[in-house]
């Protein structure tokens, strides 16, 4: 029997739904990624106006950043459907940088910034990622949530009253219109609908049009006029590593997000010197630079159902045909059908499981402490790079605590050939943490003048373990006794026979 083509879109798995050449050939599927585009292109518009008001540079430059990045990341990037466009996290880290020298050395940092990420992900920076626990990645994307909601408080605070009435008119066709029909994305529907009701009845809202002025043209090929000197690089060189880093850790963590999501995986790799090719493309057409976004990325694989490149293609064309060719009819739109938009996105973001007086219950301490400082962190220097690398340090430290108690020690004596020895079993993994009491758990006065310390239950993984060893060693040869280390395994043995004897008093 043949398919339909909605019948076969409803069939893909979620790998072949990433599929551009089926997408091409799918209507459904292409109108689906384009809509969902143009409703990215509109909530991103006033988003790097904003940005840029941040960073402290006229709204086209966050507005080409934007255009750029997203369509230079459609092809280079190795997640599809993110959305990468001028950020927040890098305005924030630039922001110094224009005040002082101006926009010139602003846009050299970003093709810099370019450099050290292709740099970063040759020597493969995104391996890093598997050093990331999972209660980092949900503190991470709760305070990611957070961080959106509160982000809207300077649109919702100090305004006329018709602002509130709107946002709930635009929460509720969000919410409801895909219980009727998902033909056309909730959040594009909520936008047109309240942007007509206040052009019709006159409202006196806010609009885009107030958070800055549209470009007039299309970017241009731009090259910094700044000294190619070894100290403008000292100056560009700090502001730069900042954003390469920033960039690739939002980046890289938000691919993971939406791998979680979408029930596929991506190439980090890829991401990460796509990242940086993006960025370098972005400085040389006048850009501010950026990263992917969480909260434009949920929109489109979340509100709108998105999961090709064609969606974050279609993204950047259509910001810049709306802020350039169509700019009067953008600036009509009422910032409080973008509010309820982000709103959405923030709830959907938010990992309401994780916070459930169940889970709660049943996940250890250490984890949900994992996650809550991650969020703290994150929320208070809205600094995602601090915050998770706040939640990673606690993680590695709570994880030393709890296997550093996994060493046990236990003692035996026995009888050998008529003669009497002791024999010592160590058990666990040996590491600086368990292993800096292990030379007090051995009755070195009263033990037989033989013993015997049996490893074959434990790991040797430092130079802390084989000093901890020589100083037992020593200890019992003070008192006349032989001691006979045994029961280790390859590895540790490798590393014993090579540093044993070796680290020096006291070490």
């Amino acid at each position: 029997m043949a398919h339909t083509p909605t019948a076969v879109a409803e069939e893909l798995t979620p790998e072949q739904r990433q599929s551009v050449l089926r997408t091409l050939k799918s209507p459904r599927l292409l109108k689906t990624e384009i809509l969902a585009g143009l409703v990215v292109a509109l909530a991103l518009i006033p988003e790097a106006i904003a940005f840029s008001i941040i960073a402290g540079v006229d709204p086209r430059y966050g507005l080409f950043a934007s255009f750029t990045m997203a369509v230079s990341i459609a092809f280079l990037g190795g997640r599809p459907a993110m959305i990468s466009a001028a950020t927040a996290a890098t305005a924030l880290v630039i922001a110094p940088l224009v005040a002082s020298h101006g926009i010139e050395y602003l846009i050299a940092t970003v093709i810099l910034a370019g450099v050290f990420q292709v740099l970063l992900a040759v020597l493969g920076v995104a391996k890093l990622m598997r050093f990331i626990p999972r209660s980092v990645m949900v503190g991470f994307v709760n305070a990611l949530a957070i961080l959106i909601f509160t982000s809207q408080f300077p649109d919702l605070i100090g305004v006329p009253w018709l602002v509130y009435p709107m946002v709930a008119v635009g929460l509720v066709i969000i919410y409801l219109l895909p219980r009727i029909t998902t033909v056309v994305p909730a959040p594009l529907i909520a936008i047109a609908l309240l942007t007509v009701l206040a052009v019709v009845f006159a409202l006196n809202v806010p609009t885009v049009g107030d958070k800055g002025e549209l470009p007039e043209s299309i970017p241009e090929l731009f090259i910094p006029d700044v000294p190619f000197t070894m100290e403008t690089f000292q100056i560009i060189a700090p502001f730069a590593l900042g954003m390469a880093a920033v960039g690739l850790l939002e980046s890289l963590m938000t691919a993971k997000l939406v791998d979680d999501v979408t029930d596929t995986r991506s190439d980090k790799v890829r991401e990460s010197w796509g990242q940086g090719a993006a960025n370098i493309i972005t400085g040389f057409f006048g850009g501010m630079g950026g990263c992917a976004m969480v909260g434009q990325t949920m929109i489109n694989v979340k509100a709108s159902g998105a999961r090709t490149r064609i969606s974050t293609f279609m993204a950047g064309i259509f910001i810049l045909i709306l802020a350039v060719s169509l700019g009067d009819i953008v600036a009509l739109m009422p910032m409080a059908a973008l509010v309820a938009v982000m709103i959405f996105v923030s709830v959907a973001t938010f990992d309401w499981h994780s916070i459930k007086p169940s889970t709660l219950k049943m996940m250890p301490k250490s984890e949900t402490s994992v996650m809550v400082v991650t969020v703290i962190a994150t929320v208070w220097t809205h600094n995602l790079a601090i915050g998770v690398g706040l939640g990673v340090l606690t993680a590695m430290v709570l994880f030393a605590r709890r296997v550093a108690h996994l060493a046990t020690v236990e003692r035996r004596i026995e009888q050998h050939f008529g003669e009497e020895m002791v024999k010592y079993e160590v058990s666990g993994e040996l590491f600086f943490a368990s292993s800096n009491d292990l030379y007090t758990q051995f009755n070195y006065a009263e033990d037989p003048d033989h013993v015997v310390i049996d490893m074959y239950n434990s790991h040797v993984w430092d130079a802390s373990t084989v000093a901890s060893l020589d100083a037992i060693t020593e200890k019992y040869s003070k008192y006349g006794k032989r001691v006979e280390i045994s029961g280790l395994n390859t590895a540790s043995a490798a590393l014993h026979e090579r540093m044993a004897g070796n680290l020096g008093a006291g070490h």
